[in-house]
């Protein structure tokens, strides 16, 4: 099994380049399953979702909180299925959303306890462009979805996969352009 991890912020484009892997990863007859988090088939990810629409700094805590005890209940229950590859959309930067130092230590923390695969992707988009797609693609915004959270957000991810670790592409470009650079990298068997 091969684990490969997509990570950026909000309307980085995340969803859209699992699924695309996917499709690829169908092409060429291997198996595969996606994991987004948030997700809401389990009580912490549903929990996590809930926060992200409460205003305050609580809320802020425990979304995060919750989002990480789901991206756990995930590795824990699908990384023993037997498919050729787990996408994980969001993973360790789910920290970035913590508040400042904590963010770091949290990062140091939980990355002690979880697969380091060698297919860790950072979608790197601008906030500007981040709030271009969610005005034009979302009703309803999280807590994390303005313009000055994407853009504290921003520069706490790109201190945390700056350390190393993540394969680091320009997320501003178009989703065909993306992709094509993904394939190039990560080289499906």
């Amino acid at each position: 099994m091969v684990l490969i991890v997509i990570d950026g912020l909000d309307a980085a484009g995340k969803n859209t380049q699992a699924e695309m892997l996917a499709k690829r990863i169908q092409l060429i007859g291997k198996t595969y399953l996606i994991r987004s988090h948030p997700n809401s088939d389990n009580p912490l990810g549903h929990r996590a979702r809930n926060y992200l629409y409460i205003k305050g700094r609580k809320a802020h805590i425990a979304a995060s909180l919750f989002y990480l005890a789901d991206v756990y209940l995930s590795i824990f229950q699908y990384s023993w299925r037997h498919v050729d590859y787990v996408i994980f959309v969001r993973y360790l930067l789910g920290t970035a959303y913590l508040p400042s130092p904590l963010h770091k230590i949290a990062y140091r923390f939980f990355s002690c306890l979880v697969p380091n695969p060698k297919n860790m992707i950072y979608l790197n988009v601008s906030p500007n462009v981040a709030e271009s797609r969610l005005k034009k693609n979302r009703n309803h915004r999280e807590r994390f979805e303005t313009f000055q959270e994407l853009k504290k957000v921003s520069h706490k991810a790109w201190d945390l996969v700056s350390t190393g670790g993540w394969i680091i592409i320009d997320g501003d470009r178009s989703p065909n352009e993306i992709h094509e650079e993904i394939i190039s990298i990560i080289k499906l068997a």
